[in-house]
């Protein structure tokens, strides 16, 4: 499957895990849907990750995941609706 027709599950992946998050607190560490969603978006970017094990909503459709073998990454929607998913250092 190429990078752009995994495009619309993302967003849809997206979607579903930001409508969940939208009563819950800033740290999603302990919210496990978050997690798994997390988790599902950046294997589908095929990335290395395991499973992230901690994550914090940064803004609307924005977050920062910690993943179990050390990685970090930042998962969001861009302008153009597409969801970008960045190695953070």
């Amino acid at each position: 499957m190429s990078k752009h027709g995994s495009a619309p599950a993302l967003v849809g992946v997206l979607a579903t895990m930001c409508a969940a998050t939208s009563l819950a607190a800033e740290d999603t560490a302990s919210d496990v849907p978050v997690a798994q969603d997390l988790t599902a978006v950046i294997a589908l970017q095929g990335l290395p990750c395991g499973k992230v094990v901690s994550a914090s909503k940064q803004g609307e459709d924005d977050y920062v995941a910690s993943c179990q073998d050390g990685n970090r990454y930042r998962v969001s929607v861009n302008a153009d609706g597409r969801v970008v998913v960045e190695k953070l250092e």
